[in-house]
C-alpha cells in the first residue's frame, strides 16, 4: 500500500535539497561576516593621521623602540603618546594641516584615536616582552614596516601560524639587540644562527594550550 504519491516524494526531496543549499549558503555568509580580523592579511585601516613608517623608520632611521616604548618591558606594545610625536613636531612641520589632529591632541590631552592594525581575540594571551627578549624580530610578525607608508597586516596571526613558529623558531631568532633592525640579515643561514642562540639561551617555546589560552 502506497502512503505517499511519487509526486509527493519528488517534492519532498526537492524541498530537502533546497534546505541543505540554504543552510550551506547561510553558513558561508555567516562565516564571511564573522570572519575575525586577525586572519585578514592585507588589512590596512585608514588612520586619523597619515603617519608614514617608511618615512620615519625607513628614511629617517628612527628605532621602533623610540615610539613603541613598552615592547621590551611589557606584554603589550604601547601606541606612542602624543608627546612623543611633539618631541619633533613642535619644530618640524609645525603648521602642517595633516598634523592638526596631533596638535589638537597635545593641547587637549585627549589621545589620538589610532586604529589598531594587529588585533588578537580577547581569549589569546600574547607577551611582546617574551618574544622581543628571546630575539624574535618585529619583522617576523609585522613585516617590513620600515617600507610601509601605511601599516598593513602581513601575517595571518592565526593559531596555526603561531604554532608553526613555536615548533620551529630557529629561522626567526636573532640576537636580541637586533630585533628592531628590520633590514638585518645574517651572513649565513638564519636558522643556523637561530638554533645556536636557542641552545645558548635555553629557549623552549611552549606549544600547549595554556601557553596562549589562560
Amino acid at each position: 500500500m502506497t502512503v505517499f504519491s511519487k509526486q509527493f516524494d519528488t517534492k519532498l526531496r526537492l524541498a530537502a535539497g533546497a534546505v541543505v543549499i540554504l543552510l550551506g549558503a547561510g553558513g558561508a555568509v555567516a562565516a564571511y561576516l564573522l570572519h575575525p580580523r586577525q586572519l585578514d592579511t592585507g588589512y590596512t585601516p585608514v588612520q586619523p593621521v597619515p603617519y608614514s613608517h617608511k618615512l620615519h623608520a625607513g628614511n629617517l632611521g628612527m628605532d621602533c623602540l623610540y615610539c613603541h616604548t613598552t615592547v621590551a618591558q611589557s606584554s603589550y606594545a604601547a601606541v606612542p603618546m602624543t608627546e612623543i610625536c611633539m618631541n619633533c613636531h613642535v619644530r618640524v612641520k609645525e603648521k602642517s594641516p595633516k598634523l592638526q589632529p596631533v596638535r589638537d591632541s597635545y593641547s587637549s590631552g585627549k589621545p589620538i584615536p589610532w586604529i589598531k592594525v594587529h588585533r588578537l581575540p580577547d581569549y589569546v594571551y600574547f607577551n611582546h616582552r617574551a618574544h622581543v627578549t628571546a630575539g624574535v624580530s618585529c619583522a617576523s610578525c609585522h613585516g617590513r614596516v620600515d617600507q610601509m607608508t601605511e601599516v598593513r597586516q602581513v601575517q595571518p596571526l592565526s593559531m596555526a601560524w603561531c604554532l608553526d613558529c613555536h615548533r620551529n623558531p630557529a629561522p626567526h631568532v636573532r640576537p636580541p639587540e637586533l630585533v628592531t633592525k628590520l633590514d638585518w640579515q645574517p651572513e649565513g643561514d638564519p636558522a643556523t644562527l637561530g638554533a645556536k642562540l636557542i641552545r645558548d639561551k635555553g629557549i623552549h617555546p611552549p606549544d600547549n594550550c595554556s601557553a596562549c589560552h589562560r
